[in-house]
């Protein structure tokens, strides 16, 4: 039997139909790659990022390539007390997803005890504010249907400190511990919740303004190879979840 390939030859073992993913930071980096790799596998995917022309253009590429059905919402979710609710309007415009992708995200370097406020709760609202908020908009539905998954994107920064990454790492390890209470509420009513934990990934992440960091990226992992990751996880049957996953560059951390 021959298995259609994933990027780097990757075979995929298992494919669907008639299931429905909700990608966040989907414009770029892991959201983007994510995004390509479950239409691949037959997802209908539901992309929500800031920048309405990488949406658009990245629903056109999967239009090409796939026959699934991509849905783009240009929303920014830093804006956190609107999230709950424009998610909960988008599942009401293309229906409830059985996966939920939480990526978007913001890196951001600097000493905490220089730190600013705003600057503190910005990351924290981003990284983890509205990842509890857009689980908040998608449960009802998973409920209601007695299935679902969530899969949450962390960091190894969650796990290892790092020199002037303290405010990052402390969203990150809230993060994971937000995927275990949910985990722990949530299974009876058949939801699934993951959390990838990667190390360092080559993204736009570190062309922001916001993180000042001098690394060899050519030795980092690639979107491609984290999005495999999320979806193998997601492909696993209804019997079993894998809870975390850590996936480091072959190097180690940088």
């Amino acid at each position: 039997m021959n298995f259609p390939l994933l990027p780097y030859g990757i075979p995929l073992m298992n494919t669907v139909s008639n299931r429905r993913a909700l990608i966040t930071g989907a414009s770029t980096g892991i959201g983007r790659a994510t995004a390509l790799v479950f239409a691949r596998a037959g997802f209908d995917v539901v992309l929500v990022s800031r920048s309405t022309d990488k949406l658009q253009k990245l629903s056109d590429e999967i239009g090409a390539i796939s026959s699934v059905k991509a849905q783009s919402f240009s929303m920014d979710l830093g804006l956190i007390d609107q999230v709950k609710s424009k998610i909960v309007d988008i599942l009401e415009t293309c229906g409830p997803v059985d996966v939920l992708v939480n990526n978007a995200g913001m890196g951001y370097t600097g000493e905490l005890n220089q730190m600013p406020l705003a600057d503190w709760c910005q990351i924290i609202n981003l990284n983890v504010t509205s990842v509890f908020q857009c689980i908040q908009a998608v449960l009802p539905s998973m409920r209601e249907r007695s299935s679902g998954m969530i899969i949450n994107v962390a960091s190894i920064a969650a796990r290892q400190a790092f020199p002037e990454w303290g405010a990052y790492g402390v969203s990150k390890a809230a993060v994971v511990a937000l995927s275990k209470a949910i985990s722990v509420e949530e299974r009876s009513h058949g939801i699934r919740v993951v959390t990838i934990l990667p190390g360092a990934v080559n993204t736009p992440l570190w062309d922001t303004d916001t993180v000042q960091a001098d690394f060899d990226r050519s030795g980092m992992l690639t979107p491609d190879l984290v999005a495999n990751a999320i979806l193998q996880t997601a492909l696993l049957p209804p019997g079993a979840v894998v809870e975390e996953l850590t996936i480091m560059p072959s190097g180690g951390s940088l």
